[in-house]
């Protein structure tokens, strides 16, 4: 059998504008990421459940309104309507940053942390819908680590600006390169739309121009219903559950060791700038090859196993390894978990893809976020410390990667190509 090329001369067009697409929505959301977490810092993890919960009624707001543009609009369509959503927040924060000196500090920070967080829930998870919506299961194993190298970099090079420009700029500067950003990522959605209708997935040349039927609550009642949805809604907690913890702990850290707004802008910049680049190394190196050759169970299980090795670490060494184990954590996160668990959309039907994962994406996560946070406090209250929570993290962090394996075989998923291992080898 001849070898078969990693990207197919068609697909060179996609991939490169997949990328640069991915490359603006991730770097529009680092450039105002540090401004957020150094908010969560000032006011300390105690305050945690009260902006997740904030974020978790805006959620269950705006993820209805998503399911009515998905129901009403071609995907062509409706994609763009997000983004251009997203941008206007950004521009309505522009003078009130200008006036921050006038405006409650707290009331200010909660309000950016929710749009903040809304923001990467919804952008992030419209690209990997769009993205499974363009390529078939094989391609996907193919192209997807690749196009998230497009994240990776746009990951790195968000911190970098802000780290770049913040004492220049301002906060309100920064929030006009993000809309640049973003702006930038609607032209990259126009071009793929078109090239999608030049070159349609085999056997569903009408996939571009089909509206996805059902709204919200459709989303929400198969994710109930259906175990292998509950499965992917429990695989996404359990992840969720560690990256809280760490975020917790982490935010205590920068506001018990940074006194200033600036110097705890500068430490989460370095955390994410050091963690994204770690991230790229992982895809390059690991994820990639695992997801060709054997597919996305082996990826979602070491991406358990890191976690929990970095937490065991943690209970030991405590204090300054946190900010180690972030880094770790976030990578494995972002550069081993994400493209294998977005792979398996792809071997569902089109109403899973985007309302079953839209709601899991959103909803579950944030709901994720609250009780955890909630959970925190009571523990803490109940006299845990540091190792305790790393313990707990850590059992959260092994049973996400046996899940992942699990749900990863399910035979309620579609099959896979299993000749493409066979073609890299020949």
């Amino acid at each position: 059998m001849p070898k078969r090329s990693a990207i197919q001369r068609h697909e060179w067009f996609a991939v490169v504008v997949a990328f640069a697409y991915f490359f603006c929505v991730l770097a529009a959301y680092y450039v105002v990421r540090p401004v957020r977490d150094q908010l969560s810092a000032a006011v300390g993890s105690t305050q945690l459940p009260i902006f997740y919960a904030a974020t978790f009624v805006a959620t269950l707001v705006l993820a209805p309104l998503f399911g009515a543009l998905v129901a009403r609009f071609q995907r062509r369509r409706f994609v763009p309507i997000v983004y251009l959503f997203f941008i206007a927040g950004m521009i309505a924060f522009i003078p009130l940053f200008r006036a921050q000196h006038a405006i409650d500090a707290r009331l200010l920070g909660s309000a950016f942390f929710v749009y903040g967080s809304v923001f990467n829930l919804f952008v992030v998870s419209v690209f990997w819908s769009f993205m499974a919506d363009l390529f078939d299961a094989e391609q996907a194993r193919r192209l997807f680590p690749v196009i998230a190298l497009g994240g990776a970099a746009g990951a790195i090079a968000g911190p970098a600006l802000t780290k770049a420009l913040v004492f220049a700029v301002g906060v309100a500067g920064l929030l006009v390169v993000s809309s640049l950003l973003l702006g930038s990522a609607i032209a990259c959605i126009f071009a793929l739309s078109r090239w999608s209708q030049r070159h349609p997935v085999a056997g569903d040349e009408r996939r571009n121009e089909r509206v996805i039927g059902g709204g919200f609550w459709t989303g929400a009642m198969e994710t109930l219903k259906s175990p292998l949805m509950r499965r992917f809604a429990l695989l996404m907690l359990l992840g969720d559950a560690v990256g809280t913890v760490i975020y917790a702990l982490l935010a205590d850290y920068s506001g018990a060791t940074f006194p200033t707004p600036e110097a705890r802008t500068n430490f989460a910049a370095s955390i994410d700038l050091c963690a994204n680049i770690l991230q790229a190394v992982l895809q390059v190196s690991v994820t990639r090859a695992l997801m060709v050759r054997f597919g996305p169970a082996p990826a979602l299980a070491l991406d358990g196993a890191v976690k929990a090795l970095m937490l065991a670490a943690l209970a030991i060494f405590t204090g300054p390894w946190i900010a180690i184990v972030a880094v770790v954590t976030r990578a494995s996160a972002y550069g081993v978990f994400k493209p294998a668990f977005d792979s398996l959309y792809t071997r569902v039907d089109a109403e899973t893809r985007y309302k079953t994962k839209n709601f899991i994406d959103t909803s579950v996560w944030r709901f994720g976020d609250l009780v955890v946070t909630s959970g925190f406090n009571l523990l803490r209250g109940l006299g845990a410390t540091l190792p305790g929570f790393a313990a707990l993290a850590m059992l959260a962090a092994g049973s996400s990667g046996w899940i992942g394996w699990r749900a990863a075989h399910s035979k309620a998923l579609a099959p896979e190509q299993k000749d493409i291992a066979t073609a890299e080898q020949t």
